[in-house]
């Protein structure tokens, strides 16, 4: 059974509405990505050097990445050659399968939160103003309550206008507390309180809000790393998930923020807000493959329940959808 086959009876056959929410979420790239290999296929009658060259630009173009697309067509010239692939229609089937394996290098289970059982868990939040950051973390508390967790938020924000009250919208909303001081107060204070508050609580979930300036790369640095001390002397092993949010709009400006933050913190995680937005999702691959951090939530749409764990074969399934739902039965 070919790889296209195998998703089709995976996702079209189902009633699996996430699969859907990537097909939809991901229309933008699909028609920038997959139609221009479509019309690449359709110009060439056998896989030859142009044909990889040309394919090489549209993943480029794609925002997959410059290291990723020469690691993925050097892989793809090896499997082609291997199963004596001569048919150019053949290779989209070939593409969506590397596609998966480049993701998924390595051993652990990559979209899964560190989750602690019976304890408090804490996530950190990082990443510039402007990409969604608190948005993302009013989506990700909608989702621990609807699942029964008791959550509260921590307003550590104090540095930018606008910031406390809009993470106390989000808390209204979702029906969460949110733990604040004054706009200007110290943020390594602020998570105190909310980790005292949160103990007090017996809460299951502390979402930590921070601020998102990146001017002075050192302040930035001091910043976490006091923040991070103070959460870590009050609870041993905290925070558990340290997640960087990232516009996926800004293409190659998002790499460029999660080397910066890697730099400062410890990202064990990548959010990747607005990939609805953008015909660039190829940032994905490019973000886990160079920067070997896992994409562990990506934003889908404007609707709370369109931030979902990111799940690579949904991803290839969203980019090639058109193409996996022709496969011959």
């Amino acid at each position: 059974m070919s790889f296209f086959k195998r998703l089709k009876e995976k996702f079209t056959t189902s009633s699996d509405s996430i699969s859907e929410k990537f097909k939809d979420g991901l229309v933008k790239t699909r028609d920038n990505f997959s139609n221009k290999i479509n019309d690449l296929v359709s110009r060439y009658r056998t896989v030859d050097e142009d044909f990889f060259e040309e394919l090489e630009e549209i993943l480029i173009q794609a925002d997959v990445g410059f290291e990723t697309v020469m690691e993925l067509v050097e892989e793809l010239k090896t499997e082609v050659k291997r199963r004596n692939i001569k048919d150019p229609a053949d290779v989209q089937s070939v593409i969506s399968e590397k596609l998966i394996e480049i993701y998924e290098s390595g051993e652990e289970n990559l979209s899964t939160l560190n989750i602690q059982e019976d304890e408090l868990t804490v996530i950190l939040f990082v990443g510039v103003n402007g990409v969604g950051k608190t948005t993302t973390i009013g989506k990700l508390a909608h989702k621990f309550k609807s699942e029964g967790k008791s959550v509260l938020l921590a307003a550590g924000d104090t540095f930018r206008a606008g910031a406390i009250e809009q993470l106390e919208v989000w808390g209204e909303r979702v029906g969460v507390e949110v733990i604040k001081q004054a706009e200007g107060s110290d943020p390594a204070a602020v998570m105190y309180d909310a980790v005292q508050a949160a103990k007090a609580r017996k809460a299951e979930i502390l979402l930590c809000d921070t601020a998102g300036r990146l001017q002075n790369k050192v302040n930035l640095m001091k910043e976490l790393e006091k923040i991070k001390r103070v959460i870590e002397r009050e609870i041993p092993g905290a925070p558990h998930e340290v997640l960087l949010v990232l516009d996926a709009t800004t293409g190659q400006n998002a790499l460029i923020q999660a080397k910066t933050f890697r730099e400062a913190t410890d990202v064990t995680g990548i959010v990747l807000s607005k990939l609805d937005g953008t015909a660039k999702g190829g940032i994905v691959l490019a973000i886990r493959n160079e920067m070997n951090i896992p994409v562990k939530f990506v934003g889908l749409g404007e609707k709370m329940d369109d931030l979902q764990e990111f799940d690579p074969e949904k991803y290839v399934y969203g980019l090639f959808s058109d193409a996996i739902e022709k496969a011959e039965d």
